[in-house]
């Protein structure tokens, strides 16, 4: 009888394991051993062997023959890199571990195995970066067990805390030169670090009507781009009482902010549409001075007049009262166009009110103006109890210089005067 071939005494090897007779597969696999060298699937089933029988350093010797007889297959290098650290031997774990990365960057329990060896010797940059690494895989894994689940909550407290102790100790490092410096002078470097220290992210403009290219995309703007801050900031008690006035007397002057057309999708305005929880009084809008609401609030309309308004022929300005109700929010959104940029003075501004543009957070003080890019990302809040009420009105980008302000002038002149312009990508404001 003819003796059994190399494979057939592997195939009855594997038969033998999965059916429970390890005794008869093992020596079925020494067997391959003896009959055809370094075997590696028998190499490495001898080595899990030898790792249940708490025989670290006989699998160790037993996964390297396997590894060098098949030095592309990752799990031989994670075996072995099993059996390194079930032998205290974290220098051969992490050389096992970088065998099995050098063949698959994205091996997620090569990335674990290392991450949580890095974590045991306390080289706490070297492990978050590889905690980064699994968590940046996590979304791809969609059955998760318990134990999965605790090992990204594990992942996630370390890389923020590693994080929260180097910003911490980057800011004690540079507490004597911040102190040093202004805050208009450092906002872009302090921008820039806690962006690198992923405390805040970086904003774009998101224009979906006139894009004017290569503007600093800035989100709130310096005071001192806006000379004329001072002069109407100092008739903020007359335009008060001038909206008082109309809330008191005329609130039917107030109109909803969104007002979408019938048979609009849902979308994150839909809470808000045809609804005075974001009200609206528009003095000028989209260049057309309305007569009748300039009539009611004289003294405002004069005072913002007098300012160097955006005048886009039938686009800009637009000068409005804006009413925020009690517990009402605007969604994040973007506006329209950089060309412009938009201006709020606080009127009514009851504790608890606040504005976000991009990675920063702002409360309104009353009488205290600000200027924002509205193309980047923001949103508001009205947390109190009290209507919270500002003037909004549109000025020119300060980066756009006057020649740039001449033409744009003349084209939209020219456009409005023309057939066929396409309305989007001309739009200045919602």
């Amino acid at each position: 009888m003819a003796a059994p071939s190399l494979q057939q005494m592997l195939d009855d090897a594997i038969h033998a394991r999965r059916a429970g007779r390890t005794d008869v597969a093992m020596a079925l696999f020494q067997r391959v051993l003896a009959s055809g060298g370094d075997h590696p699937v028998a190499l490495n089933a001898l080595g899990m062997h030898a790792l249940a029988q708490r025989r670290a350093e006989d699998a160790a010797v037993l996964f390297q023959r396997a590894i060098a007889a098949d030095p592309i297959a990752p799990d031989l290098w994670m075996n072995l890199a099993k059996a390194r650290r079930e032998a205290g031997d974290d220098a051969g774990e992490e050389a096992a571990l970088n065998g099995a990365l050098a063949i698959d960057q994205r091996h997620f329990m090569a990335l674990v195995r290392m991450a949580e060896l890095l974590e045991r010797r306390g080289d706490e940059a070297g492990a978050a970066g590889r905690w980064s690494n699994v968590l940046a895989m996590a979304p791809a894994i969609e059955d998760r067990s318990p134990a999965l689940e605790s090992m990204f909550d594990h992942a996630q407290r370390y890389v923020i805390g590693q994080r929260d102790r180097f910003a911490a100790a980057v800011d004690r490092g540079l507490a004597d030169a911040r102190a040093a410096v202004g805050p208009a002078d450092r906002r872009r470097v302090d921008a820039c670090i806690d962006h690198a220290l992923g405390r805040r992210a970086i904003y774009a403009n998101a224009c979906a009507g006139m894009h004017f290219p290569f503007l600093p995309a800035e989100e709130f703007f310096a005071r001192e781009q806006f000379p004329w801050f001072a002069e109407i900031e100092a008739k903020t008690a007359l335009i008060r009482t001038e909206l008082e006035s109309i809330l008191t007397e005329d609130a039917g002057a107030l109109h909803p902010y969104v007002a979408m057309p019938p048979g609009t999708p849902q979308n994150k305005w839909s809470r808000l549409d045809h609804s005075l929880e974001w009200g609206a009084m528009h003095l000028w809008k989209d260049g057309r001075r309305d007569e009748a609401a300039c009539a009611r609030a004289p003294l405002t309309a004069a005072a913002v007049e007098a300012l160097p308004l955006s005048d886009l022929p039938g686009r800009t300005p637009t000068i409005f009262f804006s009413i925020l109700q009690p517990g009402a929010h605007l969604p994040a959104h973007t506006g329209v166009s950089n060309v412009r940029t938009i201006i709020h003075l606080p009127l009514i501004v009851p504790p608890g009110c606040s504005f976000r543009v991009g990675g920063e957070t702002r409360d309104w003080r009353v009488g205290e103006a600000w200027a924002f890019d509205d193309t980047i990302e923001h949103e508001a809040w009205n947390r109190s109890g009290q209507i919270r009420a500002i003037l909004i009105f549109d000025v020119w980008n300060p980066y756009i210089t006057p020649t740039e302000r001449d033409l744009l002038r003349r084209f939209y002149a020219v456009a409005a005067d023309s057939e066929g312009a396409p309305a989007t990508a001309l739009s200045i404001s919602e």
